[in-house]
């Protein structure tokens, strides 16, 4: 079998650089070893794959350990998967075609943002929605709470009365606060939805961080963004030839990071598969450092929904017998959070 990956010319123009990466396994790899024995060559899986929804971490663990750089044919672009090489691309000017909140670009977008006013907006919103679900049996915070915070602060933020708040996920008043941002509202609601889900299964986490300082709630915050990402896969386009993991990237390709992946590279991470907000290694790629409504905002929402939740409903708890499921390929974050108020 050869090692050239079938490509057509209409979705692969970069033919001729095939030869410098891979298609299968990375020579010297363990899945290279185990094929010198075997007349059955693995192939790179993909996270577009039947089932990888359910568990898309096994992939990129083979992904990671075994083909560091390799050509996906249902995603159309070549795959990076390990945590240097994803973190970099992030940043590096050599990769264009991309927008994450409090990246330099982005920072510097956002010179008058009062981060005092948005930590008010976000406290404000925060105990309105709770008091609203805690005289019920039960309540589902995805669509009950995760669904209306990031919304109901941008409204406030901006002074459109907290009725009209949804007409900001597309309208241009959250165009006002957050400028190339806007998108990053559902960004929100998942990754505060996963926050949530991530704190509540855990009995050990709900009594360290009932009443816990801002800044024990701000390292849980970003161990969820870690562990789970609300974003699995960001696309970025290599301008110029590029050394990674495992080979050279061609010029012009289109590159997919799985920031699912690098999150969880134990070359990075001690224990990656673990949620642990003391951990002494922390990190998230979901997110820039700079300054950023979206990025503030969110940290904001998840400190102050564990606030107004634990105030409003002392003995929140999950539903009997729900344990939250993440779905998502792309982005990724639990369709329900079933709990019962009054425990």
């Amino acid at each position: 079998m050869s090692d050239e990956p079938k490509r057509t010319p209409h979705r692969a123009p970069w033919r001729g650089h095939g030869a410098r990466v891979p298609a299968m396994a990375p020579a010297g790899s363990r899945a290279a070893t185990a094929g010198a024995d075997s007349t059955v060559r693995r192939v790179a899986p993909s996270p577009l794959e039947p089932g990888a929804t359910r568990d898309p971490y096994r992939t990129y663990r083979v992904l990671r350990e075994e083909f560091p750089l390799t050509y996906d044919p249902l995603l159309r672009s070549w795959v990076l998967s390990r945590y240097a090489d994803v973190a970099g691309a992030l940043t590096d000017a050599r990769f264009t075609h991309g927008h994450r909140p409090g990246d330099p670009p982005c920072a510097e977008t956002h010179t008058d943002v009062d981060e005092t006013e948005l930590r008010d907006v976000a406290e404000r919103t925060a105990f309105v929605l709770a008091r609203r679900l805690a005289d019920r049996p039960r309540a589902d915070l995805v669509a009950d709470f995760c669904h209306w915070l990031p919304a109901g602060t941008v409204a406030a933020a901006v002074g459109v009365p907290y009725r009209d708040m949804m007409r900001l996920v597309r309208g241009r008043a959250a165009s006002a606060l957050a400028g190339q941002c806007t998108a990053q509202i559902a960004v929100r609601e998942k990754a505060l939805a996963g926050f949530l889900a991530d704190v509540l299964a855990d009995p050990d986490q709900v009594a360290a961080l009932r009443d816990a300082p801002a800044g024990l709630v701000a390292r849980a915050w970003t161990e969820s963004l870690r562990r789970d990402p609300p974003v699995q896969i960001v696309m970025r386009r290599a301008h110029g030839e590029i050394e990674v993991s495992g080979g050279t990237l061609p010029s012009g390709a289109p590159v997919a990071l799985l920031i699912g992946a690098a999150g969880r590279d134990p070359e990075r991470f001690r224990d990656p598969d673990r949620y642990d907000p003391l951990r002494d290694d922390p990190g998230q790629l979901t997110y820039g450092s700079g300054l950023c409504p979206a990025v503030a905002l969110a940290g904001l929402e998840a400190e102050y929904a564990l606030r107004a939740l634990f105030r409003a409903m002392p003995r929140l708890r999950l539903a009997d017998g729900f344990r939250p499921e993440r779905t998502g390929v792309i982005t990724r974050a639990p369709q329900s959070l079933i709990v019962r108020p009054g425990g």
